[in-house]
């Protein structure tokens, strides 16, 4: 299984991007990437994984992150794809009922004719930048929040904190996402991020905390400063190079 190679894909609010990346982890392709399209009921997102798939090198496995609570490859929930236009706009209950238990890994295994791993992309993209020591954490910002915790290097079960309350009832996809960032602007925002960074480091007391996902990087210098010694930011990349090594997780 030396040269094994693996489809890593990233499916996120705005996009989807996938590599094939060698046994190291190394990308053997540069990434390509699509607009996540709207509505996108699961065979969508399994025919565009595989338009995606040929325009790179052979793999022989495919890993696929995606938003939402995904329990040994079965969608329990995704709240983006379920709805009408993308992250916030009207939700659409026959793609409630179309991505409740669907079974995206036996779809992409039949699919792409190869072993498949699908995780929630935080999962995948914590894979991607965790020790292997003590408790990690890893939370990622982009059009929403997304969150993993690895114990020791072993993934533990997933909780969808992007659901959880945060205040003036709104969830943490609500108070940090892409939407808000925009109408708040960096400095504002990366208060928020602040905020929340405290919040659950109360809860999960962690060894170590990264910070991924698209925005991360728009956590401005001063709040930077502020968040902890034990906070830590990593490339966006993560969610891709994460794909090889989710498998040993």
């Amino acid at each position: 299984m030396d040269d094994v190679r693996t489809l890593a894909v990233d499916c996120g609010g705005g996009g989807i991007k996938a590599s094939v990346l060698d046994r190291s982890g190394t990308m053997v392709a540069s990434a390509v990437r699509t607009a996540t399209p709207y509505p996108l009921p699961p065979t969508l997102l399994v025919s565009t994984i595989e338009e995606l798939a040929g325009q790179l090198p052979d793999f022989d496995r495919v890993t696929v992150g995606m938003p939402g609570m995904i329990r040994h490859g079965v969608v329990i929930a995704t709240p983006h794809y379920v709805t009408r236009d993308g992250p916030r706009s009207r939700v659409l209950p026959e793609l409630v009922e179309q991505w409740e238990r669907f079974d995206m890994r036996s779809a992409l295994k039949a699919a792409l004719n190869c072993p498949a791993l699908v995780l929630n992309d935080a999962e995948v993209a914590g894979a991607g930048v965790i020790t292997g020591t003590g408790l990690e954490m890893i939370v990622t910002l982009g059009t929403g929040l997304g969150n993993a915790v690895f114990d020791g290097g072993r993934l533990a079960p997933h909780t969808e904190i992007s659901q959880g309350p945060v205040r003036w009832g709104l969830t943490y996809d609500d108070y940090v996402g892409e939407h808000e960032r925009l109408r708040l602007g960096d400095a504002h925002w990366s208060r928020r991020i602040r905020r929340i960074v405290a919040a659950l480091r109360s809860m999960y007391m962690w060894d170590r905390l990264y910070l991924g996902g698209g925005n991360s990087v728009r956590i401005t210098p001063t709040h930077r400063q502020r968040l902890g010694d034990e906070v830590v930011i990593v490339p966006n990349d993560a969610g891709i190079r994460g794909g090889v090594r989710a498998w040993d997780l």
